[in-house]
């Protein structure tokens, strides 16, 4: 297993336990990815790198991140139905139009507290 399949494997573990009230208002037990996107896409941003993409779905637009030439959706799971992904172009500031400061460095920080733990 290569260097970023380990970090994508230890950052979808980490992402499970850092989600919180605090990282989005609309978390819950029940779907901890919801609401989740736009932080998370920034923060997989400043670990892995790559590129921060967009897709229109029902509610709004969805972030994720791209690695080495791959699509990575760690919040797709708040979705009942497949996404049809179409890849836009996103970055930094239209990612964090979906989320806050206190949210992106409580999750920045959490994941951060969580990353050698595991």
């Amino acid at each position: 297993m290569n260097l970023i399949n380990q970090n994508i494997i230890e950052i979808t573990n980490i992402l499970s336990l850092a989600w919180s009230i605090d990282s989005s208002t609309k978390w819950t037990k029940g779907n901890p990815a919801k609401g989740q996107c736009g932080v998370t896409s920034l923060v997989i941003n400043d670990l892995l790198g790559g590129e921060i993409l967009k897709t229109q779905t029902p509610e709004g637009w969805h972030y994720y991140n791209k690695i080495n030439g791959k699509r990575y959706d760690f919040t797709a799971s708040q979705f009942t139905s497949a996404i049809d992904y179409q890849d836009y172009p996103s970055g930094r500031i239209e990612a964090f139009s979906d989320t806050n400061q206190m949210q992106y460095d409580y999750l920045k920080d959490r994941v951060k507290q969580l990353k050698g733990k595991i």
